[in-house]
């Protein structure tokens, strides 16, 4: 999409502009992560380049050679044509950059919400899904007995606010011959035209073939005059629909429309134009990749959630492609994905990394994701778009925040040596390690008896456990940091684990006399009975003023998934 980049950009490190918005909608001062610094921008797609492995790879090495300290990748490959590291661009190009000590960031992809679609989630990558925001675009809907309907989505729309308009099912308008599941899905060529001609027309969204813009377009080509679609997936995203009116609804409010079309001989509504409103944030979009990941298994991705839904940010001048209907070119666009979650962690890793120049993009990351929240603006779980609690797949360690990372008192520091080990690990023999990495310590061989169940072990702020053995239990060993500036400090540990699942840390306190000061745990997992389902707690490290976070997930089976390896990157 021409101006994506300028859009994720700004939201990184655009400066402040007040009385910023998008035709008057999210009004407000609109600011980026991290607005004093410097950008340094690489193109990999073009109208002739879709991404290819070759551009990726040399965008990476121009950013290398020009010494940048974060690079953000709003891209990546769908998640069912993953590859393996060692063809992957993405994963090689942020291993080398890594370790050149530049923090990567990537978004977890637009393939949700199924299980196992999370993409860009090599342990050495900073791996971000997408959540909601407090503001939603309200597009109500009026029916004729003066109900009123909460509906989604922008629009411009200028149906009068008293409801005049015929209002028809599209089941109704079947076309003689057709399916009646096309038809109510306002499929091309499944509805009569002259039943359809000077109506707000109610589409289901059940047919992912065709998607909300399919639908819009052959109502308009039909003579329509509105749309309203019943999807509880995108009721939650507030897509645009420009001069056109159309809006999103529950399919509990669709069950109030229809009702009230079958209720009455002549029923007429209206679709009123956007307004903005608030909401209960953050929620985890329908959209965003979930875990668990499936290259590799045993490290928990996502890492962390950030704003991806209704973003308003910068774009590029006199795009008259993305211009409603009477409008002059935007300033501003509204745009939703897990590409827009990746910059807000990229501009916070800036300003982490502008506090702490001397950290390392593992201490950055590991600051990020043991501050994050799990609780939303009303003090209750994060949910997911299908209103149940969110786990560590849908949110990783939870939702970032703008100014916790930047003093998170311990970081885990995962090292070269344990991204060396952790591919050996996964399979790979050392001469192919060796080939894989920028630099190698001299004299590094893969470590005897490397298996994929050693993954676990690495450094990593998360546990993941894919492949227990509830008859034997495991254990694990992480190591913390401090670099807080109250030197002389001891936390204490607290453990959140599900009914059935033991959880033991040894020991249970740790003493750091100085910054720089690295101290041990184990935890042991163990349990009476077979997990019946994939399980999930946390470990919380305190002093009393620093809180660090460590989410933990374990499975008894190990997921597979069919691929097919061939890489073709796109944006998210």
């Amino acid at each position: 999409m021409i101006g994506h980049g300028t859009h994720v950009a700004s939201t990184a490190a655009g400066a402040e502009v007040h009385g910023a918005s998008y035709y008057g909608l999210a009004p407000g001062t609109a600011k980026g992560g991290s607005p004093g610094s410097r950008l340094a921008i690489y193109q990999v797609f073009s109208s002739q380049n879709r991404g290819r492995g070759s551009t990726v790879l040399a965008a990476f090495d121009d950013a290398i050679a020009d010494g940048v300290d974060v690079l953000s990748l709003s891209f990546g490959s769908s998640s069912f044509l993953q590859q393996e590291f060692i063809k992957d661009p993405i994963a090689l190009e942020a291993f080398h950059a890594v370790q050149n000590n530049i923090t990567v960031v990537c978004s977890a992809g637009n393939d949700g919400p199924d299980p196992g679609t999370v993409v860009n989630s090599a342990p050495w990558i900073l791996t971000v899904a997408a959540s909601t925001i407090d503001r939603e675009f309200e597009s109500d809907i009026v029916l004729g007995n003066y109900e009123v309907i909460k509906g989604e989505g922008i629009n411009f729309a200028n149906n009068p606010a008293p409801p005049v308009y015929p209002i028809i099912h599209a089941k109704s308008a079947k076309k003689s011959g057709v399916d009646e599941n096309a038809t109510r899905n306002c499929r091309p060529d499944s509805m009569e035209q002259e039943l359809i001609k000077g109506k707000i027309v109610v589409c289901d969204n059940e047919d992912s073939l065709f998607p909300q813009i399919n639908k819009q377009n052959e109502v308009k080509k039909l003579g329509g005059i509105g749309v309203i679609l019943i999807d509880d997936e995108l009721r939650g995203v507030g897509f645009n629909f420009g001069a056109f009116p159309m809006s999103v609804i529950s399919s509990k409010d669709g069950a109030k429309v229809l009702s009230y079309i079958n209720s009455v001989k002549n029923p007429v509504a209206a679709i009123l134009p956007s307004s903005t409103n608030a909401k209960t944030a953050p929620t985890i979009p329908y959209f965003s990749s979930r875990g668990p990941s499936t290259i590799p298994r045993s490290i928990l991705k996502p890492d962390v959630v950030a704003p991806g839904v209704n973003i308003l940010a910068a774009w590029i001048g006199n795009d008259t492609t993305e211009t409603p209907e009477g409008k002059e070119p935007p300033l501003y666009n509204v745009l939703s994905g897990t590409s827009m979650a990746c910059p807000h962690v990229s501009g916070i890793a800036a300003a982490v990394k502008s506090r702490n120049p001397n950290w390392s993009p593992s201490a950055i990351r590991s600051a990020i994701m043991t501050t994050a929240a799990q609780i939303n603006n009303k003090k209750a779980p994060i949910m997911t778009e299908k209103r149940t609690a969110a786990t560590p797949y849908d949110f990783g360690s939870g939702e970032v925040s703008t100014t916790r990372p930047l003093q998170p008192g311990l970081v885990y520091e995962t090292t070269t040596i344990d991204y060396l080990n952790f591919l050996c690990y996964f399979g790979y023999n050392t001469s192919t390690v060796k080939y894989m990495a920028y630099t190698i310590p001299d004299g590094f061989t893969c470590p005897e008896g490397s298996s994929i169940d050693l993954i676990p072990n690495i450094n990593y702020p998360s546990i993941s456990i894919s492949d227990f053995d509830e008859t034997a239990g495991r254990k694990v060993i992480r190591t913390l940091t401090n670099v807080a500036g109250d030197a002389k400090t001891v936390y204490n540990v607290s453990v959140e684990a599900p009914t059935g699942l033991y959880v033991r840390v040894v020991p249970d306190n740790l003493e750091f006399t100085k910054i720089g000061d690295k101290s041990s745990y184990q935890v042991s997992f163990s349990t009476e009975n077979l997990l019946k389902k994939d399980v999930f707690g946390s470990i919380t490290w305190s002093n009393g003023k620093y809180k660090v976070r460590s989410p933990f997930a374990i499975s008894s089976s190990i997921r597979v998934r069919c691929r097919t390896f061939i890489y073709n990157s796109r944006i998210h």
